[in-house]
């Protein structure tokens, strides 16, 4: 793990405390290389965090910090690498995980891919074993942006959803033929799940749930049971969409940004015949990924939508009517947040973006 490792060891355990940030008492936990996304492990509340470059690392409760092996081969650069890391949802029995993240083709290709394998720890380390590719965007394309590669288990745990982003293609977020630029539902073993829209089509992708997506960063279900997610526009259109079977959320032929040469592309209002978000920022928040809040320490946020946020540097709280978004409040953090979990507790853990990001710890402010 090398000096970055041990220097993350050493602040772990004693924990960086005594900052305050809006509500929130802070502790840190250590640096990491460019920290993607975190993971709570079930039963034990100990902390995965993958790192872009493509190693993964993990926080226990008594403060030791630990390298995760049996990590894929990853396509490092621009916005791809080593991706999402979501615990099976009969993790407990199973010791099942899931890995996302962008690997090499032929002829300088690209995309994202998803693999599943089992955790197993012992005192001073972890390692995926079997780790075997279950689902990969198609077609694979040029260029380095746009993974998205979120994963999302459905509620009642039959189902993987997995964010497919456009891949800076834009036009095959239409074309159901390729399954760039939707959200995918997956059996568990990565096959398309039975009763996806398409299926049966002729010449469509039959993992297809929804397309006309973007830069999909965020992924969740909420209480009720809706899957929502969390989108990156071009210049202005950050949006959150309620995701329903079939539905086509307009990209590119819709946006409410423009794009990024000043070109105007027609807000939402004018194509009744896509979803409009439920809610779109202008500028752009830039999001990292989000969650919907279900614990008792911040009880006033109990069903609300908690943002890290990239370009803002905060973490921005969202309020659902229905089936629309209400931003309520920023709370400045100083720095770009990249992902955001809940501990069983109800304290939330938030990792800074880049090189040297830490990893913070929130609970209420006394």
């Amino acid at each position: 793990m090398g000096a970055l490792a041990a220097a993350s060891c050493a602040q772990a355990q004693s924990g960086d405390s005594g900052e305050q940030i809006g509500p929130f008492a802070v502790t840190a936990h250590g640096t990491f290389d460019e920290g993607w996304a975190i993971a709570l492990e079930p039963g034990t509340g100990t902390v995965f965090v993958t790192e872009r470059p493509g190693t993964a690392k993990f926080l226990r409760a008594d403060g030791t910090v630990g390298a995760v092996t049996g990590m894929p081969q990853v396509a490092y650069g621009g916005q791809g690498g080593l991706g999402d890391f979501a615990f099976a949802p009969d993790y407990e029995t199973s010791r099942s995980v899931y890995l996302s993240w962008a690997e090499e083709g032929e002829e300088r290709t690209r995309g994202a891919a998803v693999g599943r394998g089992t955790l197993a720890c012992d005192e001073t380390s972890c390692a995926v074993e079997g780790l075997e590719v279950i689902w990969r965007q198609a077609p694979k394309v040029t260029g380095a942006g746009h993974y998205s590669h979120k994963l999302a288990f459905s509620p009642d745990g039959q189902y993987l959803y997995v964010s497919s982003g456009d891949r800076q293609k834009g036009d095959p977020a239409q074309d159901t033929s390729n399954n760039l630029g939707s959200v995918v539902r997956l059996q568990l073993d990565g096959r398309p799940a039975f009763g996806n829209p398409f299926t049966g089509v002729a010449n469509a992708s039959n993992d297809i749930w929804s397309y006309g997506h973007r830069n999909l960063l965020g992924l969740q279900f909420d209480a009720e049971g809706r899957l929502w997610d969390l989108e990156h526009g071009p210049r202005g259109g950050d949006e959150i969409n309620l995701v329903q079977m079939g539905h086509n959320y307009g990209w590119p032929v819709v946006s409410n940004g423009i794009n990024y040469n000043g070109d105007d592309i027609p807000d939402h209002a004018t194509h009744p015949e896509f979803d409009s978000p439920a809610i779109s920022w202008n500028p752009v928040i830039g999001p990292g990924d989000f969650l919907f809040y279900r614990g008792e320490l911040f009880p006033e946020w109990k069903g609300q939508a908690l943002i890290a946020a990239l370009s803002v540097q905060a973490l921005v709280r969202v309020r659902i009517e229905g089936e629309d978004g209400i931003e309520m409040e920023r709370i400045d953090f100083g720095k770009r947040l990249r992902d955001i979990a809940e501990a069983a507790d109800g304290s939330l853990w938030v990792i800074e973006d880049g090189k040297g990001g830490r990893l913070l710890h929130l609970t209420p402010r006394g």
